[in-house]
């Protein structure tokens, strides 16, 4: 069973950001399941999350709802991420979650982004903050990603909006078979083994 963890940065209820990111991830589960491929998808809401998310930061100890959060990304075999833009870049919430999430856990992983704005102006987030993010985690971004401007939501189904999720889907879902199931890197063991290398030839 193919795994993947949504992550939506809305900070209003209802969220358009949570709506984009639901869309995204039903059109990814239809488009796998056209290839064969059975899937599930757990969301994570990052707004219930922002005093956990802060008090890590403070602490570098993270609460057992941040940990759950973080073994649901850590487990998945592909993100889908969809932050609100604020003054042309991501949500503070949204980056301050991935500062938090511990390192290696997005190596590898195939990763779609969604962005969500008042206005077309800010479209430009994917692209030069999103994007240089997921890749210094060593993420496996997906070449298309889908911003949604307030009035890109007005026509549901037969929009440009729907159309540009159908083609990020289907080229997301390429992604991930071509990936295949997400390996976690056991970083310690990784360490030890170089140590014992080292020590062994010495």
């Amino acid at each position: 069973m193919t795994k993947l963890a949504v992550i939506s940065a809305g900070l209003r209820e209802p969220s358009s950001t949570r709506l984009l990111a639901d869309r995204l991830d039903a059109a990814v589960r239809a488009e796998l399941g056209v290839q064969g491929v059975a899937a599930t998808s757990t969301v994570i809401e990052l707004r219930p999350l922002a005093h956990p998310i802060m008090d890590a930061m403070l602490t570098g100890f993270p609460s057992a709802a941040l940990e759950s959060a973080f073994e649901t990304v850590s487990a998945a075999d592909g993100v889908i991420a969809v932050s609100p833009a604020f003054n042309a870049s991501y949500a503070g919430l949204f980056k301050s979650f991935f500062d938090v999430l511990p390192e290696e856990a997005l190596s590898g992983m195939p990763v779609l982004m969604g962005a969500t704005g008042g206005t077309e102006r800010h479209s430009l987030v994917l692209d030069h903050a999103m994007r240089p993010m997921f890749s210094y985690l060593h993420a496996l971004v997906a070449p298309t990603a889908v911003y949604a401007a307030t009035d890109d939501f007005g026509d549901v189904g037969q929009s440009s909006l729907g159309e540009r999720i159908d083609q990020a889907a289907a080229g997301f879902a390429r992604l991930m078979q071509a990936c295949g199931q997400h390996e976690r890197r056991d970083t310690f063991t990784e360490q030890l083994s170089s140590m014992e290398k080292l020590l062994g030839g010495s």
